[in-house]
């Protein structure tokens, strides 16, 4: 077997290097150990609620997903931990919902963290390969650009490109696209599996549908420029179908890294659900689009408020219980595998890197006053959209639903319903409090922007996953999977995703892809 990658050898892996290692599973023994009670049968009615499936193109996403969703409720985690793979002993729960039972969201927690993170998930895989390599049975191909799938007798037979210059850039940092060679390789089978979309800005923008409002005009980037979709077209160029290709996710929640790997390198906060959110104009986002709830929704939102950005205000208090930076390099303590250190998430103070972006990010704002907080915050967006009156009347509200142990207020009801999950008790939602309360205090403003992350079209493949082409029959000797495929099948979370699915979606159609791939050999 030959790999064929166009980046440098540091860079092995891909994005489930960067990632927090989350996976989607279904009635575990951590879920059970902390009274969560799940089934499949949940699961699949909580994926359809949110995927939505609606078009004829959903037909092979749709069995992709029942397909994963049994996945996740059997064999999954017993795989995963027979190679070595363990899990943080709390689930998450991402992607609440709040609406109906028949909606969006997860109806209970089902965020597993890998113990390790993205690295741990990783670690396997990467020494299978390693020693496949030593055994002689695979070829590493770095600084190999793939520019065409070469076609012979109406199969695809290899792959031509350019050999680029070497390159010892660390992760995720630009490598050169100096072109030193050409090249050339035949094999019976290819498996395309080069990622999305979203390092390119244009192609999102270009791809971005009506139904979400317009594009930002500013926004970060989750993934390095590498992530830019070509492999899409070069397979489109053989004959390939790609389909739900205005179907993505991007998160609202973008803050500027402080340390960038790559141009434009933002973070994710995975919020609690207690902050205050805003929009630019400083008016409450509607029920449900809480902190955690339903991102695509957020990013409609937004979206269509005329402005690029958003706001949290909360205060220490809820910084230092709620709020968690997702990628492996922001969670030093679940990366590196410390007891001591992950332990300590349930003491005092905001974890280390938190509180890193908190004194050094530009999108944050520390103040113990509202009215220089306020006029801080215009400050830093250039603009005068914000006003302290009717600010101050929207907090002091939200904070007067604190008077007894019941409210109106949906944010408030939510917060009070996450308490009762003694996952979310212990280490994730702050008890409630008035945020203008200063035995509370400071008063933290984060600005936040739209970051690019998942393409949840792709090449379209059927259960095998073979490629298909634009007559619904397969390409021959083509295969692909994870988010060039949409994860399977050309797009298998429909509109949304319950997350812990991406990086699960990847090992899923890759195995498959690989199976299937090896059957043909």
């Amino acid at each position: 077997m030959i790999v064929v990658e166009q980046e440098p050898a540091t860079s092995l892996g891909g994005q489930a290097f960067w990632s927090l290692g989350g996976l989607f599973l279904v009635d575990s023994p951590e879920q059970r150990r902390l009274g969560i009670r799940d089934s499949h049968e949940l699961a699949w009615r909580d994926w359809l609620g949110s995927a939505g499936f609606d078009r004829a193109e959903d037909a092979w996403p749709r069995r992709w997903a029942e397909a994963y969703v049994e996945f996740a409720a059997g064999e999954k985690r017993a795989w995963l931990h027979g190679m070595g793979v363990r899990f943080f002993p709390v689930v998450g729960w991402a992607e609440r919902g709040g609406a109906l039972a028949t909606g969006h969201g997860n109806s209970v927690p089902r965020f597993h963290v890998t113990w390790g993170t993205g690295p741990g998930v990783l670690e396997p895989f990467v020494r299978r390969v390693h020693d496949a390599v030593a055994r002689g049975l695979v070829s590493l191909r770095f600084r190999h650009r793939v520019s065409v799938l070469t076609v012979t007798g109406g199969a695809v037979s290899g792959v031509e490109g350019e050999r680029l210059a070497p390159s010892d850039v660390e992760r995720g940092v630009a490598s050169s696209r100096d072109v030193v060679d050409a090249f050339a390789l035949r094999a019976p089978v290819v498996i395309v599996t080069s990622g999305g979309i979203g390092g390119d800005h244009d192609l999102v923008r270009a791809s971005w549908p009506a139904r979400l409002g317009a594009p930002p005009a500013r926004m970060l980037s989750g993934v390095p420029a590498h992530v830019d979709g070509r492999m899409l077209g070069v397979a489109a160029a053989a004959g390939a179908r790609v389909v739900n290709g205005d179907r993505m996710w991007h998160y609202t929640e973008g803050i500027e890294n402080w340390a960038p790997v790559w141009r434009r390198h933002g973070i994710r906060i995975l919020p609690g659900p207690s902050s205050l959110w805003l929009d630019a104009r400083g008016r409450r986002l509607p029920p449900p689009l809480f902190p955690g709830f339903d991102t695509l929704a957020t990013l409609e939102h937004i979206a269509r408020s005329g402005h690029d950005h958003s706001w949290f205000v909360l205060t220490q208090a809820i910084i230092r219980k709620e709020f968690a930076l997702s990628g492996s390099e922001q969670n030093p303590d679940l990366t590196g595998r410390s007891i001591r250190k992950t332990l300590s998430r349930v003491l005092p103070g905001a974890p280390p890197p938190v509180e890193a972006f908190k004194q050094r990010g530009v999108d944050f704002i520390v103040e113990r006053s509202l009215d220089v907080l306020v006029g801080r915050m215009n400050a830093l967006a250039g603009d005068d959209l914000l006003n302290v009156p009717s600010i101050r009347r929207e907090i002091e509200a939200r904070d007067d639903q604190l008077a007894n142990g019941f409210a109106k207020d949906a944010q408030i009801t939510a917060i009070h319903g996450a308490r009762r999950y003694a996952g979310d008790r212990l280490i994730r939602v702050a008890r409630p409090h008035r945020l203008l309360d200063p035995k509370h205090g400071p008063l933290i403003a984060v600005r936040l922007s739209v970051l690019t992350r998942k393409t949840l079209g792709g090449l379209e493949t059927d259960l095998s996953a073979r490629v298909l082409g634009a007559d619904g029959t397969p390409v021959p000797g083509l295969f692909a999977a994870g988010e060039a495929a949409g994860f399977g099948g050309g797009g298998m979370h429909g509109y949304r995703s319950l997350e812990g699915t991406f990086l699960g979606g990847c090992l899923f159609s890759g195995r498959i892809a690989g199976r299937a791939a090896a059957g043909r050999t």
